[in-house]
């Protein structure tokens, strides 16, 4: 029940964050670009994959492989997220809503390894 939660929080948070970059908001793609020197497309990559993680972790009640999946696709966003977000200078304070959610995502995941008796 606990992961359940976990997976709406995080799905939540980042169906949130995924928004202006799905969107192609003009602000988010200069961050991107002076920020961490990528592209729009990058962007939009990333808010897509951000997205469609969001969706695998709300539909997750149902399936432990849907949480695996979004565990794995949000992961993989957010480690990426975190060291950007190092490169740039923007230190631990900068990247710990990332890192925060990239443990969420890791304790999600590693649940789902468990077996119930």
């Amino acid at each position: 029940m606990l992961r359940y939660l976990l997976n709406v929080y995080l799905g939540k948070e980042l169906f949130k964050a995924s928004q202006p970059k799905v969107k192609d908001d003009d602000g988010m793609a200069q961050q991107f670009e002076e920020g961490f020197g990528l592209s729009r497309n990058a962007m939009k990559v990333a808010g897509g994959l951000e997205l469609i993680g969001s969706i695998f972790l709300f539909l997750s009640a149902g399936s432990k492989s849907l949480s695996r999946l979004g565990s794995v696709l949000v992961g993989s966003v957010l480690s990426v997220a975190a060291f950007k977000h190092y490169e740039a200078g923007h230190g631990f304070k900068g990247s710990k809503h990332a890192l925060t959610l990239l443990g969420l995502a890791a304790l999600s995941f590693i649940d789902t390894l468990c077996k119930k008796k």
